[in-house]
């Protein structure tokens, strides 16, 4: 074998090897990446919330920076918050950094639980106060192309709320 072979087939060895060995962060981003589109769905809260229990929820997922990003975007007529989520990856870490209307950045890490379905996203550290509480806990849950859920829990103190969405794809 001559060397130009030699090095084409140590190439194309590399780069299988690549790829076989992406990391559990880069396939639960890749996953998430799905959710690209518009969603709506109700949300239910618990306790329950009277500003937004049983109200439709709109979010939109966008992926972003050629690629590097993902921007989540939610929003409940008739409220005036609108929070902003980015979720990406620091090295093999995969990160969400969520921009709270309580004037915060709660920032959490990600992992595909062992159904294959759900990525949990647990508490890392939060930027800015929490006088008015801060996410602290976000899960995706694939169902199937066209219906995904978001469950998050916002703390304030001792007390927890935790939302949870079934979203239906609309675009």
């Amino acid at each position: 074998m001559n060397f130009k072979h030699t090095l084409t087939l140590g190439l194309a060895l590399a780069l299988s090897l690549s790829a076989a060995a992406q990391s559990d962060a880069q396939k639960s981003f890749d996953q998430l990446k799905t959710l690209a589109g518009s969603w709506e769905g109700r949300v239910t809260t618990d306790p329950p919330e009277p500003t937004v229990q049983g109200k439709l929820a709109h979010a939109s997922l966008r992926v972003t920076s050629m690629g590097n990003a993902m921007m989540h975007e939610m929003n409940i007529p008739e409220r005036p918050d609108d929070p902003i989520t980015m979720l990406y990856l620091d090295g093999d870490r995969l990160m969400l950094t969520h921009y709270c209307d309580a004037g915060n950045r709660p920032r959490m890490t990600g992992k595909m639980l062992a159904d294959g379905k759900t990525v949990e996203f647990e508490f890392l550290d939060v930027a800015g106060s929490t006088q008015y509480g801060h996410m602290h806990h976000a899960v995706f849950t694939f169902v199937d192309a066209n219906h995904h859920i978001e469950d998050w829990t916002f703390m304030h103190g001792d007390q927890t709320v935790h939302a949870h969405f079934e979203l239906q794809r609309t675009k």
